[in-house]
């Protein structure tokens, strides 16, 4: 039977001849589906191939029975549910590097666009008007400029502001020095930026913590006159704050590439005069397009045909065979490493992984590199994969050491991550349960028996009586139900940690609550 392959989207001429060049693949091209005619087809094929306009649903996937891959031509997974995808062991994966130069140039054309009103001037003098006074622009030499991200796109943008002239301020929590020096920037504090900035551009990821990164009180701090950029996601910014600062002649203006909603419909921010907007245009380029299209062919037809496997969001390069052995390993190395890049909270310069037992046996590269994704995913986004993790940690400077151990430990299989940055340190250990299963063991010189999954709150505190019922007191209050909880502690009446998991999340207000209690030191809200 031959393998076949279903675009979903339009492609690339140059991308489907690749696939259809292939022996042994068979290539389906059917665009503009719904997620249910979709979700008719998709059983008869084993790889999947789409841009951004499809949306690959949980229920899509419930009925891929066949399906081994899904390729995403681009970045960004918004439109993949790649939880569903990895639970019905389905490789997703994605195109990092396609589309950076399109989504820099793009962002200095919005840039130049809203610095000189060229689409406002554009549009009158097609209207029959000639009113030269009323777009008297601005210089982009001398400004200030802020970049929020200096990730690939970001530095790309930063390199192009600088041949204008302009000043550049950045700021990246999780940029190392190094990195720093090599790009030219004068890295400063958020606030910093936002106060000193002429113009602001964006360039994070979409995450629970960049949700509306910029809200009434960040445009409250800006200078007045500001002019904002977002080619990054749509909700970076609230829209409606954005809005009223407009509205209220706080902010000159915004050129907006992507919105909360898209198509953003009557958005209110599409009838303002001082919004310069484009429908998502930041890799619609012919170069970006062809660049994605005859990647993601060439990715998805070595996968499917036994070739190897290339940036994989989901899992490690490997054989099926020591795949079967490392899988649990990988997935504790995974929440490893997110749990410590969210509960260190500070730029990260070396990652140090040690592993004990049955693992030195084998070659354990793709956990050290599920560790180190998990690390990077909450800086960085969707773009980390195992592929691309020692590439992007190596761009941002980290320094990554991989160790094995004979030394005798407390559990037979073992691993140690070590993280240090900006003069701070962290060491978790984790280990797998008789059923293989994840388990977090230590938190610094704490030792704790926790469940890596879901929301969890990682507590400091005094080991004193009344932590326990002030927990459960403040969150039955909020209907938050504790699923487990771990406490270990130094010596009676020491310092502790406390690891609570929970089934919701928790809102600031309640986690404030938590923090005003008298033997709470510190209270963080994992999402793992």
């Amino acid at each position: 039977m031959a393998i076949q392959v279903l675009v979903a989207d339009h492609l690339s001429d140059e991308g489907v001849a690749i696939l259809k060049s292939e022996d042994g693949l068979k290539v389906d091209v059917k665009v503009g589906l719904s997620p249910k005619e979709l979700a008719g087809l998709v059983k008869s094929y084993d790889g999947l191939i789409v841009r951004s306009s499809t949306k690959v649903t949980a229920e899509v996937i419930q009925h891929a029975d066949r399906l081994k891959v899904i390729g995403r031509a681009g970045v960004g997974l918004d439109n993949v549910d790649v939880e569903a995808a990895t639970k019905r062991g389905i490789i997703v994966m994605n195109v990092p590097a396609g589309n950076t130069i399109s989504a820099a140039e793009h962002t200095m054309s919005l840039l130049l666009a809203l610095a000189r009103h060229v689409p406002q001037a554009d549009a009158h003098l097609r209207a029959g008007k000639w009113e030269r006074a009323a777009f008297t622009g601005t210089e982009l030499f001398g400004k200030t400029l802020g970049v929020v991200g200096l990730g690939k796109i970001g530095a790309e943008v930063a390199k192009r502001a600088q041949a204008f002239g302009m000043r550049l301020l950045a700021y990246d929590p999780f940029l190392s020095s190094e990195r720093v020096q090599q790009l030219e920037v004068q890295v400063v504090g958020f606030d910093e930026l936002l106060e000193a900035s002429d113009f602001i551009t964006f360039h994070v990821p979409l995450t629970s913590q960049t949700r509306h990164l910029i809200g009434p009180n960040e445009l409250g701090k800006m200078r007045k006159g500001v002019r904002l950029i977002n080619c990054a996601r749509g909700g970076v910014i609230d829209e409606a704050a954005l809005h009223k600062a407009i509205t209220q002649g706080h902010v000159a203006g915004a050129a907006l590439d992507v919105f909360e909603q898209e198509p953003p419909g009557d958005s209110p921010l599409l009838k303002l005069p001082q919004v310069v907007a484009t429908p998502h245009l930041g890799a619609a380029t012919e170069e970006a397009q062809l660049n994605v299209a005859i990647e993601v062919a060439k990715q998805v037809a070595d996968t499917l045909l036994g070739r190897g496997i290339r940036n994989a969001v989901n899992m490690p390069s490997v054989d099926a065979k020591t795949l079967s052995i490392l899988q649990p390993y990988i997935t504790l190395g995974e929440k490893l490493g997110s749990l410590a890049a969210q509960l260190i909270g500070a730029p990260v310069a070396e990652v140090r992984t040690t592993f004990v037992g049955e693992l030195t046996a084998h070659h354990t590269a793709p956990v050290t590199l599920a560790v180190l994704k998990g690390i990077l995913e909450p800086m960085v986004g969707e773009s980390v994969n195992y592929v691309n993790a020692s590439f992007i940690a190596a761009e941002r400077g980290v320094k990554l050491i991989e160790a094995k151990s004979n030394r005798p430990e407390e559990f037979a299989n073992l691993i140690t991550v070590e993280v240090h940055g900006n003069g701070t340190h962290l060491e978790l250990q984790g280990t797998l349960s008789a059923r293989r299963e994840p388990r977090i063991v230590k938190i610094d010189r704490f030792f704790v028996e926790a469940v890596p999954a879901g929301y969890m709150l990682v507590i400091k505190n005094h080991d004193k009586p009344g932590l326990i019922g002030h927990l459960g007191t403040v969150l039955g209050d909020a209907k938050i139900n504790i699923a487990g909880m771990s406490n270990g502690r130094e010596k009676p009446g020491g310092l502790a940690v406390t690891v609570v998991n929970i089934d919701q999340p928790v809102p600031p207000k309640v986690l404030a609550q938590i923090k005003q209690f008298t033997h709470v030191i510190d209270a963080k809200l994992i999402k793992l």
